[in-house]
């Protein structure tokens, strides 16, 4: 907690989508009950589209709803979705509140457990863009089955047997061909569909719950 006493003010840009702005609004509170959340939930399609077709407009939308979280009293930011973190560093050069990463954070907790060589689940916006720098994606057909059933079902809150099974299966051959130690689950949804913290041995990597674990942080530390 600050030497004030005060616990800082988390601003979340939600709505990336909305089930996982209600996972991080219910871990963060159950993690630090008193703290004070101002969650800016912004329209996902309208997002997806900025940032497949004009960068620099994704980047000036995701800055206005950090202004107004700066506005309603927010301490600092954080974006609850890995794919907006595209244009990460052009938005915390423009915010006027700190953000918190994370992409930053996920790589400083693989690090701390030693892991070397990850594979990642996430949609082709952030494996094309290679946001996370070294982590060893699925073939191209697996690529496009991870990114179909991630924005067309499980953004959407559907979380499906059949397609945990198809995603288990990707995995297995990133365990067996890759080599993988550590599995990055780089939408905020998936740990929601991929709940265990191993699969075979290997860690699956809730960015979700990394995330939180910092944000919890700053909201109780004097520094971010």
């Amino acid at each position: 907690m600050l030497a004030s006493g005060r616990l800082k003010i988390a601003g979340l840009v939600g709505g990336l989508g909305p089930e996982s702005t209600i996972d991080y609004y219910r871990r963060i509170v159950t993690a630090c009950p008193d703290a004070e959340i101002i969650i800016n939930s912004i329209v996902i399609r309208k997002f997806l589209d900025l940032i497949a077709n004009d960068r620099r407009a994704a980047t000036d939308y995701l800055v206005r709803a950090i202004e107004q979280l700066a506005r309603a009293g927010a301490d600092f930011g954080a974006i609850t979705a890995n794919t907006p973190h595209i244009v990460f560093d052009e938005v915390q050069a423009r915010s006027p509140i700190p953000l918190i990463s994370i992409v930053g954070a996920t790589e400083n907790a693989a690090r701390a457990r030693g892991l070397a060589r990850l594979g990642i689940f996430a949609t082709r916006f952030v494996v094309q863009a290679r946001l996370y720098r070294d982590a060893i994606a699925p073939s191209a057909e697996e690529q496009e089955i991870v990114h179909d059933k991630y924005l067309n079902e499980v953004v959407k809150g559907k979380f499906l047997p059949e397609t945990r099974e198809k995603l288990l299966r990707i995995a297995d051959r990133l365990i067996d061909e890759e080599h993988i130690d550590g599995l990055i689950l780089g939408g905020t949804e998936l740990p929601l569909l991929l709940r265990d913290e191993m699969y075979r041995g290997v860690p699956l990597l809730d960015t979700t719950a990394i995330h939180v674990d910092a944000i919890v942080t700053a909201i109780q530390s004097d520094a971010i």
